[in-house]
């Protein structure tokens, strides 16, 4: 059985201010990303309070049965309440370090916040933990 596809919301904003053709030409050039049309892209008008990206990518869960990658409160909750598999930015690190695609979640963590991802402190130090990464007395 095929693992399920990942459907990511972490797009940050500075590339969705890029002119639409720029923002093609980049997600063509990157072999890791597919794009997928939501087969009911009207069905996103029903998550109220959430934007446009992130009621998409619970639309295209559904529809394709994936996990979300969400870090957003508000769509975590709805994610929840559908009852989606979920997990953050920083448990898609530890399956990459768990399959041997990072070396240093520490270090992943760290390019994130200093490109403006806002993370729980409490949160860093558990996952360093199940990385293998600190001491896990602290």
């Amino acid at each position: 059985m095929p693992a399920a596809p990942v459907i990511l919301n972490n797009t940050p904003p500075e590339f969705l201010a890029t002119e639409r053709e720029d923002r093609q030409a980049a997600l063509a050039d990157a072999p890791w990303i597919r794009t997928v049309p939501l087969a009911h892209p009207l069905h996103a008008l029903v998550y109220a309070g959430l934007d446009e990206g992130e009621a998409a990518v619970l639309v295209l869960a559904e529809e394709l049965n994936g996990i979300v990658v969400m870090d957003e409160r508000k769509g975590r909750r709805y994610a929840t309440r559908l009852g989606l598999p979920l997990t953050g930015s920083l448990g898609l690190l530890l399956l990459a370090k768990e399959r041997g695609l990072l070396s240093s979640v520490e270090d992943a963590i760290t390019q994130l916040v200093a490109a403006g991802l806002h993370l729980d402190g409490d949160l860093i130090a558990k996952v360093l933990r199940m990385a293998g990464e600190s001491d896990p007395r602290t």
